[in-house]
């Protein structure tokens, strides 16, 4: 599987999904520090890929994104945006809104017994 198959299969797989340096608990970067500590206060449980750890990854998904810089925050297979986004719709309530509405919904799908 090429480096552009495995991203596709990462964001399809994972409902809301956070590329970072690092990771939630040990973040290699200030902007993937935020990132990552404003999903966690959503209070969801996301997926994240440590680029560091995936060099092919880190090369390939800005192109693929077409966005230049990480962390890549990737909600229901679109991309939301990086720090800077993040952040602010962290301020503004749309952050928490957006993953707890995905999550409910991808949730229900899931747990149907």
């Amino acid at each position: 599987m090429d480096t552009i198959e495995r991203i596709k299969e990462q964001i399809s797989e994972n409902t809301i999904l956070l590329y970072m340096k690092g990771s939630p608990k040990l973040p290699s970067c200030g902007f993937s520090s935020q990132a990552s500590q404003a999903i966690m206060a959503c209070g969801e449980k996301f997926a994240y890929v440590d680029i560091l750890q995936n060099p092919d990854i880190r090369a390939e998904l800005p192109k693929y994104a077409d966005w230049p810089t990480f962390p890549q925050l990737w909600v229901d297979g679109e991309l939301v945006g990086g720090c800077d986004i993040i952040m602010e719709m962290y301020q503004q309530g749309e952050l928490q809104t957006l993953v707890k509405e995905t999550a409910a919904k991808h949730s229900s799908e899931e747990s149907a017994e």
